[in-house]
Parts: C-alpha cells; sequence; structure tokens
C-alpha cells in the first residue's frame, strides 16, 4: 500500500515535473523533489533492517524497483542512500528484472548509479 498510495505517485508525479515539463514550475519541481528524496529516505531506512521491502523478495519490490529504476528522472543520487542501492543493484542483476525492464520496448541497460 505503501508504494500504490506514495511511493509510487509522488514519484510519477517528480518524473512530470523534473523529467518530462523541466522548466514550467519551479514550485511543483521543488515540491516533488524534496516528497521523492523524503520517500527514498524512508525505503532506505526501512532497508537498513530488512533486505526486501518485507521479509522476503515480493510483490512489494517489484512494484516499487522500476520506480527507482528512473533516478535519474527524479535527480536522486543512488551513493546518498546506501540501502536502496544495494537492494537496487541485487534485484537489478536478476534476469528476470532484466527481462521486465526491456517490456514492452527495450530501453537499454538497466542504468546503474
Amino acid at each position: 500500500m505503501w508504494q500504490m498510495g506514495g511511493f509510487g505517485p509522488m514519484i510519477g508525479q517528480a518524473h512530470h515535473f523534473l523529467k518530462y515539463n523541466k522548466g514550467k514550475s519551479e514550485y511543483s519541481e521543488q515540491r516533488y523533489h524534496t516528497e521523492t528524496l523524503r520517500l527514498y529516505g524512508v525505503l532506505d531506512r526501512h532497508l537498513a533492517t530488512s533486505p526486501y521491502i518485507i521479509s522476503t523478495l515480493s510483490i512489494a519490490d517489484f512494484a516499487t524497483w522500476p520506480w527507482v529504476s528512473r533516478f535519474e528522472y527524479h535527480q536522486v543520487d543512488l551513493n546518498d542512500f546506501p540501502n536502496v542501492k544495494r537492494w537496487y543493484l541485487e534485484l537489478a542483476a536478476r534476469p528476470a528484472f532484466a527481462r521486465g525492464y526491456a517490456q514492452p520496448k527495450d530501453a537499454g541497460q538497466i542504468p546503474l548509479p
């Protein structure tokens, strides 16, 4: 629920203003960038005590990882969130994540920080 009610929608807004409509609303860019950093912080603190969003790899990870894979869109340096970075890279190394990332069209290699 956290991903569906917070992480996904707020980062979607960050994509809209920081990637696709840059320079059109300074207020919106700042608002969603700040919220994105806060949500990354929540995820980072949680992943400090758990290898995955819940105790085992689950749909929660599958739903959240694609948003994180666009970290450049929302101007996030994964080095600032070491637990998110560990989780992200671990999942990025799984062949099924690479196949999923390539759908519906191949967008190139998974970005690495």
